[in-house]
């Protein structure tokens, strides 16, 4: 199976499994709850914390995936998210879907009452039940895959992410991705720099992409990172972000591991 179908595959799967939660948990009253939710926790602001000086580092709470099978046999969340944070992670990625990722939505939940880090919600969203869920969840932030997205799709449920106070980091993996992001209003914008036609890494996919970001956009290099050298050369690139996952997810020693990754960009 080619990873197209399988990303194909993840989708349709996602939208059975959201069409009959939407038959239990309406979202009239999906929303309700969190507009409820939001007053009693104001998100933490993940753009500013990723915008901040130096190299941020988004870790990733991640059990499985589809090209590498099981990642972490012995997974403990909540463990993994505050070695995160005692380690100096500045946000948490959560990854929820439940069938190739092996997540859930009660991963997420247990992850925000664990640490004070901003907590992305990483999934296949495409409709705004799982936006309303998100910020039910705990999530301060979800992610948005242009690849899945039009940009008139983007700019509805970034508008409806808005609604509930959270914000969006936005997937791409080309130049008119890029562009549909920025014209849709992203200020979080992610270069993945794996192929998902071949699950191939390449750190220069960044690279092509860096000169069609402004300034006051959010510059985040995902998936690849695996050293210290990796870490330099987002660094250099300008990007104010990284998104970690499978290093970090397979280190014995979290702490160790990230203090490692950070040897050269770190004074």
């Amino acid at each position: 199976m080619s990873s197209e179908t399988i990303l194909d595959t993840i989708m349709a799967n996602r939208r059975q499994q959201i069409a009959a939660l939407k038959e239990k948990r309406p979202l009239h009253a999906l929303a309700e709850q969190a507009f409820s939710a939001r007053e009693k926790r104001t998100a933490v602001d993940f753009a500013a914390t990723l915008k901040k000086p130096g190299l941020s580092v988004i870790a990733e709470v991640k059990k499985a995936s589809p090209s590498k099978g099981v990642i972490q046999p012995d997974f403990h969340p909540v463990e993994i998210a505050r070695a995160y944070e005692a380690a100096g992670a500045d946000a948490v990625s959560v990854l929820t879907e439940e069938t190739y990722f092996q997540g859930g939505a009660d991963t997420l939940t247990q992850v925000r009452g664990a640490v004070s880090l901003p907590v992305l919600r990483k999934d296949f969203i495409f409709d705004e039940w799982q936006i309303a869920e998100a910020c039910v969840l705990g999530a301060d932030a979800i992610l948005l895959i242009a690849s899945v997205l039009d940009v008139f799709a983007l700019k509805k449920l970034m508008a409806v992410a808005e609604m509930f106070g959270l914000q969006c980091l936005v997937e791409v993996r080309s130049e008119s991705q890029v562009r549909d992001a920025l014209r849709a209003g992203a200020r979080v914008v992610g270069v993945n720099n794996r192929n998902l036609a071949t699950f191939d890494v390449d750190l220069s996919t960044s690279a092509r992409f860096r000169h069609l970001f402004p300034e006051d956009v959010v510059f985040v290099s995902e998936s690849g990172i695996a050293t210290a050298e990796d870490m330099k050369q987002a660094a250099d690139l300008g990007a104010d972000a990284v998104l970690i996952g499978e290093t970090l997810m397979r280190a014995p020693d979290i702490h160790a591991k990230l203090k490692e990754l950070r040897s050269l960009t770190h004074g």
